[in-house]
């Protein structure tokens, strides 16, 4: 099919600042990029805030199996500029945050409500007959990952990958609606449906962890436990709900978390992506309880499991959660009213807002678990 004349190769292009990564490991470099206008349902995005998430690291110095060179970041909030001649729910001027989540809206998954399970995200994306959204210097097309590219001035984005939000948000809050926010608080009320009464233990307290705790305390948890080697985490987890903490750099947090709710979590969450800290969620979680597992593993991640003792015997669940279960159209408004009443902790997330230059710096204090959330304000 001959694509609309908007969509063919020759469209005017603009510059903007982007962090590119160009290998694996070779960090983040701010670069001059062109970036096209809007087609079909795209948005042009003015960035405002742009949060650093754990998992950006993660594919900048992990093989994935990613083209590169590639403009990574996927939290972000911003002012629309324009928008494609198909853009049926934003216009210029609107205030807008953005999620990875990528769903084509019409297979059985998206049509169920279940976004998030889509596979045919990538229709959201621009095809090879089309001009590539970003390109640099020479010309070469840069992969917006994510279909966001947040970590620049400007993004192009499929508008189901955005969501309106009330003016009054600020934008450095704002960003983390889109992945720290849903992905925590969303497994904790999507994934695990915790219940009044009910107790959660979260291992690993930064940005996801904190989130999972708010969502723990949404859905009326009695005791939420929170473990880190941190203690300046644990103080911090506090005040988004926490009502016991365990520091497992100098106690065994299985058998605090046993002993805190009398035999074991009803949920236990891992949000670190390790297998030492999944076969400790397992082990603290109660007869019947629920193993949830968010922390992005390393590629070829495996974890030995004793079957009978830790699950069979014991009826525990092992669930696998992606972006909290989360239908950003859905639930991304939800947490912005709850943010505006006072009900949902977003202020304590942000750490620090830095340049566009200070990426590698920022990554380097979350690695140290100095921080929870640094955001990009400044180009």
């Amino acid at each position: 099919m001959t694509p609309p004349k908007d969509e063919t190769r020759h469209t005017q292009r603009h510059a903007v600042k982007a962090a590119v990564v160009r290998g694996v490991g070779d960090g983040f470099a701010v670069e001059e990029l062109g970036i096209a206008e809007p087609i079909g349902r795209e948005v042009l995005v003015e960035i405002r805030a742009s949060g650093l998430c754990h998992s950006d690291l993660h594919f900048a110095n992990l093989d994935f199996g990613i083209p590169f060179p590639a403009v990574l970041g996927h939290e972000l909030a911003g002012i629309v500029l324009a928008v494609g001649s198909e853009v049926r729910d934003f216009t210029p001027g609107q205030h807008v945050a953005g999620s990875l989540v990528q769903f084509c809206g019409h297979c059985r998954a998206c049509l169920g409500g279940e976004t998030f399970r889509c596979r045919a995200g990538m229709e959201l994306m621009r095809g090879p007959e089309q001009a590539p959204r970003l390109t640099d210097a020479a010309g070469e097309p840069v992969l917006p990952m994510f279909g966001t590219a947040a970590f620049a001035e400007r993004a192009l984005v499929h508008e189901h990958q955005l969501v309106a939000i009330p003016d009054e948000i600020p934008f450095p809050q704002a960003c983390v609606l889109g992945c720290a926010t849903v992905t925590g608080a969303g497994a904790a009320i999507n994934a695990a449906k915790v219940r009044p009464g009910e107790s959660a233990a979260v291992i690993g307290v930064g940005g996801i962890g904190l989130n999972i705790l708010s969502g723990a305390r949404l859905s009326g948890a009695e005791i939420i436990i929170a473990i880190d080697l941190s203690d300046e985490k644990l103080a911090l987890a506090t005040r988004f709900g926490a009502t016991h903490t365990v520091n497992s750099s100098t106690t065994d947090p299985v058998a605090a978390v046993r002993e805190i709710t009398g035999g074991g979590a009803d949920h236990a969450f891992e949000a670190i992506g390790l297998a030492v800290t999944t076969t400790q969620a397992l082990r603290m979680t109660r007869v019947g309880g629920q193993v949830l597992l968010i922390g992005l593993h390393r590629p070829g991640t495996t974890t030995e499991i004793a079957m009978l003792e830790d699950v069979i015997t014991p009826q525990r669940t092992l669930t696998g959660v992606f972006m909290g279960s989360t239908n950003i159209k859905r639930d991304i408004p939800i947490y912005a009213k709850l943010y505006l009443q006072g009900r949902l902790n977003l202020d304590d997330l942000i750490s620090r807002e830095i340049s566009v230059h200070e990426i590698d710096d920022a990554y380097e204090q979350l690695a140290a678990g100095q921080i929870a959330r640094s955001v990009i304000t400044s180009w």
